[in-house]
């Protein structure tokens, strides 16, 4: 496995990590120590996505200290101007990184992602992987339910995407080459998935299986109704199949609308003039506004993505670098 002593030396492969941050004041300069006791670490790259606590400063004030201990410090600072999201976070870390590295390390800094598996990451890369991506094992100690209901996400998702087949247990701690990265900068639209843009790329991946431990402070700022809408965003960025299951339930309600016209018509003429129950017209009337109601929403949000990156605003703005080199 390549070690970086000397940042300066070119023959070594410069190693930087990204990670975005937000809220993370309990744990991040735990995190910080981690990652850069691992020597072949050029440079670490911390993406604050708006933070409301001290985050910011506790990193200033151990970037600060490092200068004093050590004039070539490996921590670099990138304030954004509000919280734009871990995905438009991670973005800017990356479009920091490209082309000034030979790989990056994407990680989360709760640290629940173990930073001492980015050893066995480089050794992989070394032996020719273009993606190293690390998997979650069985032994998660995550909730049960939060678990399950991932489970079931990356069973959907797997079923009605073609293109690419997602690695139950994967998220976003990942090695990227070089030609990776540029990959994923140019593709700019609004709703990221990244954890499916890696993959779509095609480049050669090698898994890697670690346990993810509880979270050692702070609290995750992923709701439940943002992992939905996030998982909405892996599905509607990769398939189209949602508006397809609409077509087939319209054509289906209809065939089933005719098939019960022509009974009703054969009834009559059997049997006189029916007059029809008013509970049943009510039933019907709200089941079939009810599945025009859905179809109209798959529909809208569809197009509200359209009109998102139509306006092609940007990911994101930077208040501020502050490198400690």
């Amino acid at each position: 496995m390549n070690t970086l002593v000397d940042s300066s030396d070119a023959s070594e492969p410069k190693i930087w990590v990204v990670a975005a941050c937000l809220n993370e004041e309990a744990v991040i300069v735990q995190f910080i120590q981690r990652v850069l006791a691992i020597q072949a670490i050029s440079q670490l790259i911390l993406v604050d996505d708006g933070s409301t606590d001290t985050t910011v400063k506790k990193i200033r004030n151990f970037q600060q200290g490092s200068i004093h201990q050590n004039p070539s410090s490996r921590v670099t600072l990138i304030e954004l101007t509000r919280n734009f999201g871990k995905e438009s976070a991670m973005l800017a870390g990356l479009d920091y990184v490209k082309n000034k590295c030979d790989a990056v390390v994407l990680i989360d800094s709760d640290l629940q992602h173990p930073p001492e598996l980015i050893f066995k990451m480089i050794d992989e890369w070394n032996n020719g992987a273009e993606i190293v991506t690390a998997v979650r094992d069985d032994k998660d100690e995550e909730s049960r339910l939060k678990v399950t209901t991932a489970s079931w996400f990356y069973k959907i998702f797997n079923k009605i995407v073609d293109s690419i087949q997602l690695r139950e247990g994967a998220g976003d701690y990942r090695l990227l080459s070089m030609p990776v990265v540029n990959a994923l900068t140019e593709m700019r639209e609004f709703s990221r998935f990244s954890k499916g843009l890696v993959p779509w790329t095609g480049y050669r991946s090698f898994e890697l299986s670690y346990k993810r431990v509880a979270r050692l402070g702070g609290k995750s700022s992923w709701s439940p109704f943002k992992l939905f809408k996030y998982a909405l965003d892996g599905i509607f960025s990769f398939s189209v199949l949602p508006l397809r299951i609409w077509g087939v339930l319209g054509l289906s309600v209809s065939i089933i609308s005719l098939f019960y016209a022509l009974l009703i018509i054969f009834r009559t003429l059997l049997y006189g003039i029916d007059v029809p129950g008013y509970a049943s017209l009510i039933v019907a009337i709200l089941f079939l506004g009810g599945i025009q109601l859905i179809g109209i929403g798959v529909l809208g949000d569809y197009l509200g993505r359209i009109y998102v990156d139509t306006k092609a605003r940007p990911h994101y703005f930077v208040r501020r670098i502050y490198s400690s080199s």
